[in-house]
């Protein structure tokens, strides 16, 4: 927590970038502190696949999950690829709360 706020990290799939983004606006608008993806890889944004560039990512991502009080997982239709996997278990192993943007099954 930030002063009254809740600290969510978004995690997911790049190619989810819409999803993304309507996650932030609604979480946002629920009062809480947001941390999302740097870049969409999946959705255009080429500087992901530039050598060192993603290993970089997906290690500031685990500080972002440092910061927050839980993550949210984008998981559309179920989807989780495997660095969203790690990151949901670097978030259960470090004690943070998991929510997902659909059940899972």
């Amino acid at each position: 927590m930030v002063g009254k706020y809740k600290v969510i990290t978004l995690c997911g799939s790049t190619r989810f970038k819409d999803e993304f983004l309507a996650a932030q606006k609604k979480l946002t608008l629920e009062g809480n502190i947001v941390i999302s993806v740097g870049l969409f890889g999946h959705s255009g944004d080429e500087e992901v696949w530039t050598e060192g560039t993603k290993e970089m990512l997906d290690d500031m991502h685990k500080r972002k999950i440092d910061m927050a009080d839980e993550i949210f997982v984008i998981n559309v239709n179920g989807y989780i690829g495997s660095s969203t996997k790690s990151e949901i278990e670097y978030a259960e192993k470090t004690g943070k709360a998991v929510r997902y943007l659909e059940e899972k099954l």
